[in-house]
């Protein structure tokens, strides 16, 4: 790999990043390509035709699908060849994952096990728990699940009442306890199951096999959306677990799940694409069908309006989540040079960016939230009917705001994680910030002479930054240790992070089409409307923070800069989002990579 620097978890936020530094999708190689067309292909062969199927809750059919997956190495990607399976990058593992992301409730299923189901052993595993599980469940031969939730203890999962002791003869422990909204849970072979050993402060996670004596399986669920998915309770009678299948150390359990969930968040950041990109194609395609007042629908202005803005948000997404990923390759190559066990060194790659992986899985839950509502939208009353692909991608995509944590815990992570790594001396966060603040009057960076449209759109989203920065300082100086018990300022920092990090991963990307083919073309369309929204986005929610904070005076004078640091050029967003949209109207489907 080329030498780069290699930025903290939330350093964006102080820091300029080369465009030669970031890999964007119009750099994927025929090796990766060709693994997301053997995910395509299986959709389409096995899947799609089955869906109806897999909504009446059929279990074993879902099961038969997750296992031929595995037969044809689906589930291996992320292995390394050790273990059964091919060892890919962290990007090539997202790609697949964005691809399977078109699957409905399949794709949940077949996550659920490749992530939270199999990397836990994979990465917190001694050699024989991974030669034991980690190359079978890499095949499909086992069928893994992740149980963490208990019916008092959610997003708090440190209090589950969950329980082990240890056995009089020190061979094993006896385990007690209830789990519930655990997918895969009714044909799941093995679960990574999270309890408390004896009276300890924090969680150990144990190996449990679904035929050991004393686990019960409730009833599926039934649920809003993801029906073909299995999910149930899952009750822990005496279970006797042998020694051997501790899961890393006593005491370990908190911090496997919270990396395990650093990793779910950036996968489900990835998935949530691909399932914005089939309700995109099938917006178009119905729209390019249907007529009214003599004319295709896809003619009409506001249609046009609601098939750009679904482009603009998944695409800026797309290139956020793929830089991250790159950065975690470089960094989980670095950890292996220096010695560390592949597994480790993935996971320790992985929570390292606990701060966009917070964010992305922010954006993109609500991103295909808006995608596919708007994907009903475009339908008309037959988006409201269940024989359009859309109703199902519509409730199928509400649990994705849930999922890994809520939106709302995600949002106080970015901020609160961010300002925890800036003052463990990662990144001068609050130094940039005083520096800003000492010279007020000047912190508004200007147009140059010469500036180019790139350099434009990377000054506005500089002055972005230094509006986030003012505010968090202020925040920090206004509530100090109290400011996590402010969560509506907490969440106005939060959206301005997470758009400033999506524009400038957006704005990076274009750079480097525009390098690649001479010329930006409706890429740049995308960049001019969405650094358009963002800077209407960044000022609302400045203004929001600066209010709740401070008296009239001094918010009256930061709401000054606040306008300034927003202030961007004009753009014909009507114009620019028509010719978007006429691109996704003649391609008839997402196409959208230079």
């Amino acid at each position: 790999m080329n030498e780069k620097k290699i930025l903290k978890s939330g350093e964006f936020l102080v820091s300029e990043t080369d465009p030669a530094d970031v890999f964007i999708p119009e750099d994927f190689d025929e090796e990766q390509k060709m693994i997301a067309q053997t995910c395509r292909d299986f959709l389409e062969a096995e899947v799609y035709p089955r869906l109806d199927d897999l909504d009446k809750g059929d279990r074993e059919l879902m099961e038969e699908l997750l296992k031929k997956s595995g037969e044809l190495g689906l589930m291996g990607i992320s292995i390394p060849e050790e273990f059964g399976g091919f060892g890919q990058s962290f990007v090539t593992q997202m790609l697949a994952a964005e691809t399977i992301g078109a699957a409905y409730s399949f794709s949940v299923a077949f996550m659920a096990h490749c992530g939270i189901g199999t990397l836990p052993i994979m990465y917190f595993g001694n050699h024989e728990q991974r030669e034991k599980y980690v190359t079978k469940l890499a095949t499909g031969e086992l069928i893994g699940a992740y149980c963490l939730t208990e019916p008092g203890a959610g997003s708090d999962a440190n209090s589950g009442k969950s329980n082990a002791v240890p056995t009089e003869d020190g061979t094993g422990y006896i385990l007690n306890g209830q789990k519930m909204w655990i997918t895969n849970a009714g044909f799941a072979d093995l679960q990574t199951v999270f309890a408390k050993i004896e009276n300890d402060r924090v969680l150990s996670a144990f190996l449990v096999e679904k035929d050991m004596e004393g686990v019960i399986i409730g009833p599926d669920e039934h649920k809003m959306g993801i029906k073909g998915s299995s999910t149930a309770q899952i009750y822990y009678n005496d279970v006797k677990i042998p020694s051997e299948n501790l899961l890393g150390k006593r005491g370990e359990g908190f911090r496997i799940a919270l990396s395990i969930l650093h990793m779910g968040r950036l996968k489900l950041g990835a998935n949530v694409i691909g399932a914005a990109k089939k309700a995109i194609t099938d917006s178009v395609q119905y729209a390019n069908e249907r007529k009214q007042f003599g004319t295709k629908i896809s003619g009409f202005g506001a249609i046009k309006h609601k098939l750009a803005q679904q482009v603009i948000e998944t695409f800026a997404n797309e290139a956020a989540i793929y830089r991250v990923s790159n950065d975690i390759d470089f960094l989980m190559s670095k950890y292996k040079s220096e010695g560390c066990d592949q597994g480790r060194a993935a996971i320790d790659a992985i929570a390292h960016y606990a701060v966009e992986a917070a964010l992305l899985k922010v954006s993109g839950s609500e991103m295909l939230d808006y995608v596919a509502d708007e994907a009903v939208q475009i339908h008309g009353g037959m988006g409201y009917s269940a024989e359009m692909a859309v109703e199902r991608g519509y409730r199928d995509s509400r649990i994705n705001r849930i999922f890994e944590g809520t939106n709302e815990i995600n949002r106080i992570l970015v901020v609160d994680t961010a300002m925890k790594r800036a003052m463990k001396g990662d990144f001068d966060l609050f130094g940039e910030a005083e520096n800003i603040i000492a010279d007020i009057s000047n912190a508004v960076l200007r147009p140059v002479d010469g500036e180019d449209w790139f350099n434009r759109h990377i000054r506005s989203i500089r002055n972005f930054k230094r509006v986030a920065l003012i505010i968090i300082k202020k925040a920090s100086e206004q509530y100090g240790k109290l400011l996590v018990h402010e969560q509506e300022v907490l969440n106005n920092i939060s959206n301005m992070i997470i758009e400033i990090y999506l524009a400038e991963s957006l704005a990076l990307r274009v750079k480097r089409i525009e390098n690649l083919r001479g010329s930006a073309g409706v890429y740049g369309d995308i960049l001019d409307v969405f650094v358009s929204d963002a800077a209407a986005l960044v000022r609302k929610e400045s203004m929001d923070a600066v209010w709740s904070m401070m008296d009239n005076s001094e918010a009256e004078a930061l709401t000054g800069i606040a306008n300034q640091l927003t202030e961007v050029a004009g753009v014909n967003v009507k114009e620019a989002r028509r010719r978007i949209a006429d691109k996704l109207i003649d391609d008839n489907s997402y196409k959208f990579m230079a």
